[in-house]
């Protein structure tokens, strides 16, 4: 059933369950954080890339303000909670100064493959111990859905739109498995190389070969 949902749009992809944290200074964001506070409302944030706004977006609810400026701005946290599709967009809620849609919101099958996933965690590891992200490996979860991860696998934002668009955690799964059976081989080889190089510029205490 399409509704009416303010809209946010940003130049970047928020997924569900992602935690996003704002600073306001735009009026017309600043009348949607109070009419987010005083009405419960959830906002949406559809990615504005190549200039165009995306059909796709995530919406997201308003958790907290952190803060209040005496210029009015604010610092918000907020949190996705799903994805929907922009049926019709209007550049000014009624009344409102702030853009809205009539969206309808886009169900997901989050049921994952544990074989697939528990590949997928050996890859991301591999990654995060490569590019020294030990914190990212503790943060982990291990029941942790794609999205948990994809800000983090070195996709394009082209390619984190099209996993916002995959309406299965399985595909959502394959798509990432194959990205980092592409990027892991050059990653690692990479780090290899910068390593040969720092090695280059040092002392070396070798033993020679007994001949």
């Amino acid at each position: 059933m399409p509704r009416l949902l303010p809209l946010f749009p940003l130049n970047l992809v928020v997924f569900p369950g992602e935690k996003l944290n704002l600073h306001i200074f735009e009026p017309r964001y600043r009348q949607l954080v109070r009419d987010c506070l005083e009405q419960n409302l959830t906002f949406g944030v559809p990615p504005f890339l190549d200039n165009t706004l995306s059909e796709l977006g995530t919406e997201v609810r308003l958790m907290s303000v952190e803060k209040t400026y005496n210029s009015g701005e604010l610092d918000i946290r907020t949190r996705g909670v799903g994805v929907f599709r922009v049926q019709q967009f209007f550049r000014q809620a009624p009344g409102k100064l702030y853009a809205a849609g009539q969206v309808e919101t886009i169900v997901s099958d989050d049921e994952a493959d544990p074989d697939l996933r528990e590949i997928i965690t050996v890859q991301v590891r591999q990654l995060y111990e490569a590019l020294g992200l030990r914190k990212l490996l503790l943060e982990l979860a291990p029941d942790y859905r794609i999205y948990d991860v994809a800000h983090h696998l070195g996709l394009s934002t082209s390619q984190e739109y099209d996993l916002l668009a995959t309406t299965s955690e399985l595909e959502r799964q394959e798509i990432v498995r194959e990205h980092l059976e592409r990027i892991l081989p050059v990653v690692l080889e990479t780090e290899r190389l910068k390593e040969r190089v720092r090695l280059n510029g040092h002392f070396k205490n070798l033993t020679p070969p007994n001949f």
